[in-house]
């Protein structure tokens, strides 16, 4: 056992080092590939993106030079200019205030030939160009040497940043009488880029930064600018004393092709690397340049491919790591399989000796059983014979109880007939014979309807006449109870409404409804029995049979249609039981209400089709 146990372990030291070694050059080259993938995307990106700026900002630039373009060739402008009245120039002064909300210039103002401001859009403030001198100023200079100029500078009354753009007026004759300044401020472009997560800025011709994202590194340098020259711009107060140190920018390794910065734009964290890009800015000395973070895209990039490698090399690493699992587990099978070998014969011996014990015992409990499962089976024959006793005892009850009235209406016609035949009345005698042999028949009718319900079960139901049904079960009832007929009140029962059931059926249902209801008001003189149509509809017929006796107990109407459940010393509690069931073979429902004023139940029976 010990051999292959130190196989198996050289074997997982050298699967070990494979996977390692697999895993971690896999690592290396798929963060290569993502870095490199990153990147090419992110170039792409930052190219549209750095198009998309150079021309907002180019569209910027056109439309602000076709101001002092238009406002050069005015008319009242070169008026005031010529002839500065203050009314003239109280007219220009409230006309150029009134260009600034249409234009978006941030200023606009006029300088005579002397350099000094005599009109401007802002004269209503407190730092207004009005009676400032200009004549240092190189957009000034320019636009009366070369006609037209454009200087970025910082202002020397509002110290705010912007490109002064500047022409010169003219007369008819083409002598010069001042020059128009349009002054733009890119403060919204400055906070549309901030927005953008991009550093994005404007340098001029010297590398030094005039417009940015970054307003801190607003009049720094790209490049080194030399002591001398840094001096000689401080001079001409065109950036102010601002000190034209160079920005936070380091250069990197080019990756995969493309120029890479790095600056401190986090704070926490110094040097993130930036995808830099260089943009010229045509029709102006300037270069647009935008630095887009590269470290989220090259993590993601590197990220996305080296899941993409654990998610091919892991199942492969584990699937030979599976196959090597089971080529060990089988040579320690083998192993163990040859151990066990040897211990099973020794074995084998040992339990001879006890299966042939428990071969015995297990033959006599068999034998134990098999009585055991014979009277099982005697037991099982004698509740299937009980079960078929009780069957039949309620099926006989059930038959006794139906008969019941009209043997007692046969006994009182036999009884009528010999007592007429004895008054030699042979007419009237013979007449209720021919009712007995009637009853004899609808006894048979029952019992052959209980035989035919034995052998085929339900039986189909088929149009019968309500009121026939009733006259029918009126008959029985009437010769048992002659002396309480007569209390009988019954009302809107038309002739031909017929409903789904069958005729003898249905008379079963009334006389049991009736016989009970005929029991209920024995004992009160006033009272009566109401049959009565409750309910009609196109489908439905509600059938009422209400008494006004003393209603019934209320143990008797919770339990009112279990079997064997009645309030009569001789009642069997089976006449609702059979009237409910009946009813609710042709789809019917049979109800109760009742209170110390009476009781009523209806029969609720289909109608049948016309």
């Amino acid at each position: 056992m010990l051999k292959p146990r130190r196989n198996g372990r050289i074997l997982w030291l050298a699967y070990a080092a494979f996977a390692i070694t697999v895993l971690v050059a896999g690592l290396f080259y798929a963060g290569e590939r993502g870095q490199a993938s990153a990147l090419d995307a992110l170039a792409e990106d930052a190219g549209s993106d750095a198009a998309l700026k150079q021309a907002l900002l180019l569209t910027a630039l056109d439309r602000s030079r076709t101001l002092p373009l238009v406002l050069a060739s005015d008319a009242e402008l070169a008026e005031a200019l010529e002839t500065p009245s203050p009314g003239a120039i109280t007219q220009l002064n409230e006309k150029l205030e009134a260009l600034i909300p249409g234009t978006g210039a941030s200023v606009i103002y006029v300088v005579g030939l002397d350099g000094t401001a005599i009109a401007a859009s802002n004269f209503r403030q407190t730092d207004s160009f009005v009676g400032s001198n200009y004549a240092f100023r190189e957009y000034f200079t320019g636009a009366l040497t070369r006609g037209t100029a454009e200087h970025y500078a910082l202002g020397n009354v509002s110290r705010r940043p912007g490109l002064y753009l500047s022409r010169r007026v003219e007369d008819e004759t083409g002598r010069a009488l001042g020059v128009v300044v349009v002054k733009v401020e890119f403060e919204a472009l400055e906070q549309n880029w901030q927005r953008s997560g991009r550093i994005t800025y404007v340098t001029d011709p010297k590398g030094i930064v005039l417009i940015t994202s970054r307003p801190e590194w607003r009049f720094l340098t790209v490049t080194d600018i030399p002591q001398e020259e840094r001096i000689a711009i401080r001079e001409s107060l065109q950036f102010g004393e601002a000190p034209l140190l160079p920005i936070p920018i380091w250069s990197l390794e080019d990756l995969t092709g493309h120029t890479m910065v790095a600056t401190d734009t986090s704070g926490t964290v110094p040097h993130q690397p930036h995808f830099a890009q260089a943009l010229p800015l045509p029709g102006t000395p300037w270069t647009l340049h935008i630095l887009t973070p590269a470290a989220p895209a090259m993590d993601a990039g590197i990220l996305q491919d080296r899941l993409a490698f654990l998610a091919i090399a892991l199942p492969l690493l584990a699937a030979a790591g599976l196959l090597l699992h089971r080529f060990g587990r089988a040579a320690r099978r083998g192993a163990e399989a040859k151990a066990a070998q040897a211990e099973l014969e020794r074995q084998v011996t040992l339990r001879t000796v006890e299966l042939t014990e428990a071969r015995d015992r297990l033959q006599a409990e068999i034998t134990e059983h098999r009585a055991t499962d014979s009277r099982l089976q005697g037991v099982q024959q004698d509740l299937v014979q009980a079960n078929r006793l009780a069957i039949l005892g309620q099926v006989a009850a059930g038959v006794a109880h139906e008969i019941n009235q009209p043997v007692a209406t046969i006994r009182a016609y036999a009884d009528n007939a010999k007592a007429f035949l004895d008054r030699g009345n042979g007419e009237t005698a013979k007449e209720n014979l021919g009712l007995i042999a009637e009853l004899t028949d609808r006894i048979g009718a029952i019992t052959g309807e209980l035989k035919g319900l034995a052998r085929k079960g339900r039986q189909a139901a088929e149009p019968v006449d309500l009121k026939a049904a009733i006259d029918g079960a009126l008959f029985l009832l009437k010769s048992r109870f002659a002396g309480s007929v007569d209390r009988l009140d019954i009302t809107d029962i038309p002739s031909g409404l017929a409903v789904l059931g069958q005729r003898i059926r249905l008379e079963q249902v009334l006389i049991n409804l009736l016989q009970n209801a005929l029991e209920a008001i024995d004992d009160k003189a006033n009272a009566t029995i109401t049959i009565a149509l409750s309910r009609l509809t196109e489908d439905e017929v509600d059938l009422s049979v209400s008494d006004t006796g003393p209603g019934l107990p209320d143990h008797v109407r919770d339990n009112l249609f279990i079997p064997f459940t009645t309030s009569k010393e001789a009642g069997l509690g089976l006449g609702l039981v059979i009237a409910r069931d009946i009813v609710t073979e042709y789809g019917g429902r049979l109800s109760v209400e009742t209170s110390k004023n009476g009781t009523t139940f209806t029969i609720t029976l289909k109608r049948a089709s016309a």
